[in-house]
């Protein structure tokens, strides 16, 4: 399986991505681009500029296009980056390219959204930047499902708005049904159907 988790910075997806990995053998952690650029030598400012959201795209893109590991989540996909971008007032329509796009999104079995509620408000620690974590996540929300771009309506689509302590396992109910065959559903899990376009 291939799974990505996307959402607004302080949501918790690395520490949903880590826990997801230890309980799908052989999955491994997919970092996201910002670490994986900052690894390369590139210098971010802070908070990140147009240019640094649209390397971090391509870096995201470059990542699920790339060959196996066939069993890996991902921490973060080029919709987080379309939204910031958005965020930032940029017209995210114009700032990919779907034939780039529709590939890497085809590589997914499941793209999970996590967002901000009330509780992720009470329980998380205070994120730096609330302003924009705020509207990132309203334009990802917004993204997702009007795909601007036309390019990840195919790919099915978790949003986790339940409680915290559920997360983990709304992903793992719709995952196990997916290996069974088409036409399962999730289980109960307090988190949305997934949406398949």
């Amino acid at each position: 399986m291939r799974v990505a988790i996307s959402g607004t910075h302080g949501i918790g997806k690395t520490t949903l991505t880590e826990a997801l990995c230890a309980r799908l053998p052989g999955h491994v952690m997919v970092d996201e681009p910002y670490y994986l650029l900052e690894e390369q030598g590139y210098e971010f400012d802070f908070p990140p500029s147009r240019e640094d959201y649209r390397a971090m795209l391509a870096c995201s893109v470059r990542s699920l296009r790339s060959p196996p590991p066939s069993r890996a989540v991902f921490d973060r996909t080029p919709l987080d980056y379309l939204a910031y971008l958005a965020a930032n007032g940029a017209d995210p329509a114009h700032e990919a390219d779907a034939s780039m796009l529709r590939p890497a999104f085809a590589t997914l079995d499941l793209l999970v959204i996590a967002v901000i509620t009330p509780e992720t408000e009470r329980v998380l620690p205070a994120a730096e930047l609330s302003g924009l974590r705020s509207r990132m996540n309203d334009a990802l929300l917004e993204l997702v499902y009007d795909d601007p771009l036309d390019s990840w309506n195919d790919t099915p689509v978790l949003e986790l708005s339940g409680p915290l302590d559920n997360r983990l396992e709304a992903i793992l109910d719709v995952l196990k049904p997916a290996s069974a065959g088409p036409g399962a559903g999730p289980t109960e899990s307090g988190a949305e159907e997934p949406r398949q376009g």
